[in-house]
This record gives structure tokens, C-alpha cells and sequence, in this order.
């Protein structure tokens, strides 16, 4: 008795091999562009937390805490928040991330941080920080909202 084989023939191979390939080939391009987008939500996650540590920093301004950093202009809430000592006080921003101001050479692993709007703030206003980011190709900002406190 003839036993009969089983598997696949070299056609069916073949024919298996160029569906991945076509189905590689479209969807290739889709992840390649990934790290503009990575690069843009770490940058808005700077943002998200610098703008969360001035509202922090706000209300317990407002509650009287004596450590509270006082925040009444374009200066104190943008550079004061890069320094790593601001009058004493721990910035709004700790941790890993570095913060640095617009003259500073910028590499890769660091945020540059600039001011927008006017140089002084009444109590509860809110100043504008662009956060930008510099790695590998071109830049990407997002934009810090900060609680004036005077």
C-alpha cells in the first residue's frame, strides 16, 4: 500500500511568502514614523507635569504654605522652573527630566523651555511655557500652562 504524504507544496510556499511580504511592505511605512510621535508625547508629558506642579504649587500658594514658590512673571514660572534651586526652594520640576533656558546648547536628552506672552502676571493668571524637545530630527513643542501666584 502507497502511503500519501502531507504538507505543503512549494507553490503554496511561495504564494504564503509573498502575501507577508506585500502585507510587510504596507505595513512598514505605518511604524517607521512612530518615533516623531514618541517624541511628541514625552514632550507633552513635560508639559502635563510642569503645568500640574504649577497648579500644585498655586494652591498651596493660596492655602499659605510657606514653601510655595512665588510665581509673578515670565521668568519666575518659565526659567524659575529649569533652575534647580529657585530662592531656595526645589523647583516646580524635579526629577530626571532637565529643563534648560534658550541660550543654553540643548542636547538630546534635554527640554528647552521658553516664554510667551506679557512679563507680568496678576494672581490666578496663567503664563504660556513652550516645552520643546531635541532628539534625533526636528523639534517638537508642547505647551506648559503655569498659575501666576502674587
Amino acid at each position: 500500500m502507497k502511503q500519501a504524504q502531507s504538507g505543503f507544496t512549494l507553490i503554496e510556499l511561495v504564494v504564503v511568502i509573498v502575501i507577508l511580504g506585500i502585507l510587510a511592505a504596507t505595513a512598514l511605512p505605518k511604524f517607521i514614523n512612530l518615533s516623531g510621535d514618541a517624541e511628541l508625547a514625552a514632550a507633552k508629558g513635560v508639559a502635563g507635569a510642569l503645568s500640574s506642579a504649577g497648579s500644585l504649587n498655586y494652591g498651596a500658594k493660596k492655602v499659605g504654605n510657606i514653601t510655595a514658590v512665588n510665581i509673578s512673571s515670565i521668568v519666575d514660572a518659565c526659567a524659575g522652573a529649569a533652575d534647580s534651586v529657585y530662592a531656595n526652594r526645589a523647583s516646580l520640576l524635579t526629577g530626571s527630566t532637565t529643563l534648560v533656558i534658550s541660550p543654553t546648547a540643548q542636547t538630546s536628552d534635554q527640554y528647552l523651555i521658553a516664554a510667551s506672552g506679557s512679563a507680568v502676571c496678576s494672581a490666578g493668571a496663567t503664563i504660556q511655557c513652550s516645552i520643546t524637545s531635541k532628539s534625533g530630527g526636528a523639534a517638537t513643542t508642547a505647551i506648559a500652562y503655569i498659575p501666576c501666584t502674587n
